[in-house]
């Protein structure tokens, strides 16, 4: 690591996992809806989320999906359609590595052309405040918009999610590939560690929520290991006394604007040399209030624009060779390390807190309707699917 750079704090999660779940608080369930741009340089035919450790049955919600009160056709008509790919494929998989399910929104091809695609726009040549990319949002989504609105609830925590563009395959032609298609949007992990067994008669101490957000893995290479693609990500945080709902989950929406800053610029890569590198967690050794009943986080997320070591693809901190000032925690002078805006991720603990009322569940139609821009929301309840 250059000199310039200072260690990220990072505090081992995995151990986590293991505790059991307590009365006091539990995550159950997850929703996340997001705008996504196209910026890869080539036209898109589909999207794909990976979401790794998690069954087909665990998902309970798609966009666009049947069964709701909006139209799962294909295409651009309000009336027929909420995004261009229509309903989209739910299948599990398993592998040498695991097992998990892809949400795949995808085109049809037939007599070697493509029914819809995404097209591409340079990077940092379109920005969109999150919920416009779909039939109902205030973009004039057609065939010539360069992006498109996605999502997936699920009843489980995934212990990875990937989100990823897909493209005509070069090599078999008419049928998709993700090769060069991968977004950088990392999301939230949230684990659980329960505070330690009361005296008796006592109520349980809070526990401690923690969230993670890890870099972009780089393409593993055993002979000439390289440093991830790097990115910039600012933490905004809030604790309140009641829940929320999914309607509070966007950009601008007054729980939103409560958020205070907990970490202004942190820097997140990959290191070939330190396993730890490129994470960053959040409220680790800081139990929730006595009274929290939901914990907020916003993640931004914006690209690194500053020069790479041509060697391992570490960043340098320097735009054209020329020191501006910058560390893993500093942007550099007018933040001229900080690249074009990737998107963001609204992000939310709903507790149980013994003798606070019970959240209501939002009906599943109202679901889509109230999620937009790039946000996650981990729920204490199931929530149901649709008949």
């Amino acid at each position: 690591m250059h000199n310039s750079m200072k260690p990220l704090r990072v505090l081992a999660l995995a151990s986590l996992a293991t505790f059991p779940a307590i009365s006091s608080a539990s995550i159950i369930g997850f929703l996340g809806n997001f705008d996504v741009i196209n910026d890869t340089g080539q036209t898109a035919h589909g999207f794909e989320i990976d979401l790794e450790g998690i069954h087909q049955s665990d998902i309970s919600d798609v966009f666009g999906g049947p069964g709701r009160s909006f139209p799962s056709g294909r295409g651009f008509n309000p009336a027929t359609s909420v995004e261009r790919y229509g309903a989209p494929s739910i299948t599990e998989y398993s592998n040498a590595s695991g097992f998990g399910t892809k949400v795949t929104y995808f085109g049809i091809n037939s007599g070697g052309s493509w029914d819809y695609g995404t097209p591409a726009v340079p990077v940092g040549k379109f920005a969109t405040p999150g919920d416009n990319c779909w039939s109902g949002g205030g973009l004039g989504y057609n065939a010539n918009t360069p992006c498109d609105h996605f999502g997936v609830g699920t009843r489980a925590t995934p212990s990875k999610t990937t989100y990823s563009w897909l493209f005509d395959s070069p090599v078999s032609p008419g049928t998709l590939t993700n090769t060069n298609g991968q977004v950088s949007l990392p999301a939230p992990v949230w684990a659980i560690a329960p505070a330690l067994p009361p005296p008796p008669g006592q109520q349980p101490a809070p526990p401690v929520v923690v969230a993670k957000v890890q870099a972009p893995a780089p393409i593993l290479d055993p002979v000439d290991p390289q440093f991830g693609e790097a990115l910039w990500v600012k933490v905004m945080t809030t604790e309140l006394d009641q829940d929320v709902a999914l309607e509070d989950l966007v950009g601008g929406s007054p729980i939103i604007r409560k958020a205070v800053t907990e970490t202004e610029w942190q820097l997140l890569q990959t290191d070939p040399g330190n396993p730890d590198a490129g994470k960053l967690e959040s409220g680790y050794g800081a139990p929730v209030g006595a009274n929290a009943q939901s914990i907020i986080r916003r993640y931004e997320f914006y690209k690194y624009a500053g020069d790479y070591d041509p060697v391992d693809h570490q960043a340098l901190f320097t735009v054209n060779s020329q020191d501006v000032g910058g560390s893993d925690s500093n942007p550099g002078d007018k933040n001229a390390l900080v690249g074009a805006y990737v998107g963001a991720q609204n992000a939310a603990a709903l507790l149980d807190v013994p003798g606070a009322p019970p959240a209501a569940a939002p009906e599943p139609a109202t679901l889509v309707l109230l999620l937009s821009g790039m946000g996650l929301i981990a729920a204490r309840r199931r929530y149901p699917v649709s008949p």
